[in-house]
């Protein structure tokens, strides 16, 4: 088990992980129904053909916006598709004061990376009260050239730029256990935040997982009282 003691750097995922598993249903059900119209106006298919597509393309290229690209590059505008599923309410996110709390109690580097739109992290950062603590700080599917987590490259990228350590030091904290799979997160401490969403296939990714967590406050808290030892 690796030592939280060491820990000087964090990188979150936001679906699931800055917000709690609990809205994904709610919030990124919004944004699921929102890629299904955009499939089904861009291909000219039916709602139920583009749900298929949608989900075969989110468990074969990791996003269902990259099977697009891949499948339909002439058809697809990569930032025109970012746009139009991120077109949400949020109402349904509420101020996580006791995260904000952790995080600004934590003396570590803080970044988030996320295979979503940037406007759509700052979006929930708001109504969770903690994008002030993350400004200049997020990556975004188009920072990563489109290339999705856990693609190597996408948290390659976001390290050299912030020159972050892909070493221990450095805890990783995704609500899909695959994306810490990545190569560039190897040797880093890597934190699965518990979830039953069906991509989660635990006995598969099951060598990735350092540490379960269930509330990220919680586990921010445990991380800040141990290197205070």
């Amino acid at each position: 088990m690796k030592d939280l003691k060491k820990i000087k750097y964090l990188i979150l995922d936001m679906d699931g992980c800055v917000y709690h598993p609990k809205y994904l249903k709610t919030l990124f059900g919004q944004v699921s129904t929102r890629m299904t119209e955009f499939i089904s106006i861009k291909l000219d298919i039916d709602k139920i053909k583009a749900k298929e597509i949608q989900a075969d393309y989110f468990y074969k290229y990791d996003t269902s916006l990259n099977g697009l690209m891949k499948n339909y590059p002439d058809l697809i505008d990569a930032k025109e598709f970012l746009k139009y599923v991120h077109n949400i309410n949020y109402d349904c996110l509420e101020k996580d004061m006791e995260l904000r709390e952790e995080l600004l109690k934590l003396d570590v580097k803080m970044y988030c990376a996320t295979n979503g739109s940037k406007e759509h992290a700052i979006n929930c950062m708001k109504k969770i009260g903690i994008d002030d603590l993350f400004e200049g700080k997020i990556m975004d599917i188009v920072d990563f050239q489109f290339k999705p987590k856990p693609n190597p490259e996408s948290l390659k990228l976001m390290c050299d730029k912030f020159k972050i350590p892909t070493n221990e030091e450095t805890v990783y904290i995704e609500d899909i256990a695959k994306n810490l799979s990545s190569d560039t997160a190897k040797d880093m401490t890597k934190v699965w935040f518990i979830n039953d969403q069906p991509i989660n296939d635990i006995q598969k990714y099951k060598y990735v997982i350092d540490y379960k967590i269930d509330n990220l406050a919680l586990f921010l808290k445990k991380i800040r009282l141990l290197k205070e030892e």
